[in-house]
């Protein structure tokens, strides 16, 4: 009853909405997160989008007056990329601007007022690419500032624009993880460098002496880089008062590609690699459960404080996350750890600090939906957190100095939303919806989107799904049924824009999207994320198959005999374990990007941690035995049942599934005869980024689903 309740209410407002097409998203505006002064009266935030008629990329900043509401363009200047509010006021800024006049692959820093970008003035010109720009003024009215970029073994900047090219292009590796994502790894690694502004007479600045390095240097069983890898600034912070710095790395004394674990460190700014103390090193606070992936630390506005999250297991990337807070300044280096609502079951995976040091606000995925939880410092390990936002996952927020936070999130409806919301959870002020105010965005709105709870028989928990409604969706037209399973497997289908797969796109097509969340989803419990552990082929499967029984038994307005599966990453696995069981053969057609056909070339992947994880164990003889997830799980074991035309997407940068198992899902669907497709982007890694491409994705992948579902008329899918 709850279910139908949801869906019905959701249907009794639904009016006419215009259609968006893959072009009008893709071309669509893209927005950055909205970023406030010090004294909340306005904030910057920049806007993107493409033109597919000229082939050119746009981009601006555009301020937000945030006591009146007013937006305004900024500038226009694309060689900005970063701006922090740092200076004597509170307009005051200083920003990196993407070139320098020397050419040769660096950056340049300039000071200004936000109110009078023409008088900015440059400080200095510096060598290499540096990004990740964190500052704040000391005592003397100096700017201390961080950044990083990729630095050599010895310490030093590297910038490809200067570095030396090598007769040979040969690689040459001693240990494992060689590369990750769609980067082969090198000698060069991330780096957090900390410099001096000197304020001079005439009200600038100029740099004083050269860049410190604080991490290279760090060596054991492998050395340390922050950001880590693939990630960015989001892995340091400066104390406010400009005194100290944190970051973290990847724990040194285990093996990068079999561990998740990380380290976080504290080194005073004029301090160097030398001088990095560990905060939470393993078996060094009082709790040694708590050995997993950390993110986010932060220093609280007082500068007393250090808060972080992290995980509980020393290799799994989906774990349980709690938040832990450090001391600063303390007699030998004693951190003191905390740990504020040890038992809550969600996993935060952003924080912010409230004004007053005393309240810690995280994000946390929350029943389909990335909602905010005030902590107070004083919460017990049995404090259970309560949201304050509802609706949407945010892309960014911050706490103004009147107490509210100023949100900037997305929903399925919308690209960006930006508003303020009380620390009670009350919305105070909207100032931009992008669904009313983008042309290519016009009409959608929360009533095109629904979701029911249905049984299964893997949980006495029911499980959600999102159902998402087509242009002129009327309850009494029937639809073709647009069945999507999600990556992961541990995540979630959530409330959000996506350029990738976005749902409201692939409704408009004609058709009834359903996205539900199974076992390994994350949001519902820790339980439900753990419990796809070693059962990827049973629980995550069974639990779609009792969706797809509920829409076909309740939903009247779906036509589920002429429905279509898509999934990419664990969806495509999912998608590929569906074509040779009984599910397979329930849909019309069937799409897989870059998803594993053969379980048994798991350890071709980079992060092995993952599938030591979630196969109970490394790959070794024992995978060929029957009881083992490697060999159990395997789409291969079935493929004598491949039947339903099939459209396969792997791109060739993708080194967390490698080329190989599109092309061989692709070579077995055609010597078997079953209708196929393969295409495939030499320049994109597990996701489709280019707008060029993501267009031909669209395209292609529609006329093949639309021809099967009898969406479209045409003579053929090719």
């Amino acid at each position: 009853m709850k279910s139908q309740t949801l869906v019905a209410a959701a249907l009794a407002v639904l009016p006419r909405a215009l259609a968006i097409t893959p072009e009008l998203m893709l071309a669509a505006n893209r927005y950055s997160d909205a970023q406030p002064n010090p004294s909340g009266d306005l904030a910057l935030f920049t806007v993107s989008n493409y033109t597919f008629e000229t082939k050119e990329h746009a981009s601006w900043w555009n301020k937000l007056d945030l006591k009146t509401g007013k937006i305004s363009k900024w500038t226009d200047d694309t060689d900005i990329s970063e701006v922090v509010f740092v200076g004597p006021k509170d307009t005051s800024i200083i920003y990196i601007n993407g070139t320098n006049e020397e050419g040769d692959g660096g950056i340049s820093l300039y000071s200004a007022d936000v109110n009078d970008l023409k008088s900015a003035k440059l400080i200095a010109s510096l060598p290499a690419p540096y990004s990740g720009l964190k500052a704040a003024q000391t005592k003397s009215g100096d700017i201390n500032f961080l950044v990083y970029t990729k630095a050599y073994p010895n310490g030093t900047a590297y910038n490809e624009n200067l570095a030396s090219t090598p007769a040979s292009t040969a690689r040459l590796y001693n240990s494992i993880y060689v590369r990750h994502w769609d980067t082969w790894l090198t000698a060069e690694k991330n780096a957090v460098f900390g410099g001096v502004l000197k304020k001079s007479k005439g009200g600038s600045y100029e740099l004083s002496g050269k860049l410190t390095n604080y991490v290279t240097g760090i060596c054991n069983v492998t050395c340390a880089e922050s950001p880590y890898d693939q990630s960015d600034q989001s892995d340091y912070d400066i104390a406010p008062d400009g005194s100290g710095v944190v970051f973290l790395t990847k724990d040194t004394t285990l093996p990068l590609a079999n561990y998740t674990a990380d380290v976080i460190y504290y080194v005073p700014f004029h301090g160097n690699a030398k001088d990095a103390v560990p905060i939470q090193a393993r078996g060094t606070t009082k709790y040694p459960e708590t050995q997993g992936a950390a993110v986010v630390p932060r220093f609280s506005p007082d500068g007393k404080k250090i808060a972080y999250l992290q995980m509980y297991g020393i290799a799994y990337e989906s774990d349980r996350s709690s938040v832990y807070v450090a001391d600063v300044g303390k007699k030998n280096n004693n951190f003191n750890v905390q740990r504020l609502a040890g038992k809550w079951d969600r996993a935060p995976d952003g924080l912010v600090w409230g004004k007053d040091s005393k309240t810690i606000y995280v994000a946390a995925p929350d029943l389909g939906h990335e909602r905010i939880f005030p902590i107070p410092l004083t919460a017990g390990e049995n404090y259970v957190p309560k949201n304050i936002t509802n609706q949407g996952v945010p892309a960014g927020f911050y706490t103004l100095p009147n107490g509210n936070l100023l949100v900037s999130d997305s929903k399925i409806w919308t690209s960006r939303d930006i508003y303020t919301v009380s620390p009670q959870g009350k919305v105070v002020k909207t100032y931009y919806q992008a669904n009313k105010v983008d042309p290519g965005l016009k009409g959608l709105g929360p009533e095109d989107v629904s979701e029911f709870y249905y049984s299964t028989n893997t949980s006495t928990t029911d499980q959600q799904a999102w159902i998402i409604y087509p242009e002129g969706f009327s309850k009494d037209k029937v639809y073709p049924l647009a069945f999507i399973s999600h990556g992961g497997p541990q995540g979630a289908h959530f409330n959000s824009w996506s350029t990738r797969w976005n749902f409201k796109v692939w409704a408009d097509q004609g058709y009834v999207v359903i996205a539900p969340n199974p076992t390994a989803s994350s949001g519902w419990g820790q339980n439900l994320t753990d419990s796809v552990q070693g059962r990827w082929g049973s629980y995550p499967y069974w639990d779609l198959v009792h969706a797809w029984q509920y829409v076909n038994s309740t939903l009247d307005y779906v036509d589920t005999a002429n429905g279509i599966e898509a999934g990419a990453s664990f969806g495509g696995y999912m998608t590929n374990w569906m074509q040779g069981h009984e599910m397979g053969r329930w849909f019309k057609a069937l799409v897989t990007h870059d998803g594993s056909t053969s379980t048994l070339n798991q350890y071709a992947s980079e992060e092995l941690w993952f599938m030591n994880h979630d196969f109970a164990g490394p790959f070794n003889a024992s995978a060929f035995s029957t009881s083992s997830p490697y060999w159990e799980w395997n789409p291969l074991l079935y493929s004598n049942n491949w039947a339903t035309p099939h459209f396969v997407v792997h791109n060739e940068q993708d080194f967390r599934l490698p080329i190989a198992e599109g092309i061989l899902l692709f070579n077995v669907l055609q010597t078997k005869g079953v209708p196929s497709r393969l295409l495939s982007f030499p320049d994109e890694n597990h996701w489709v980024l280019n707008q060029e491409n993501s267009l031909v994705w669209h395209t292609e992948i529609f006329k093949w689903i639309n021809y099967y579902s009898g969406i479209s008329k045409a003579s053929s899918p090719y």
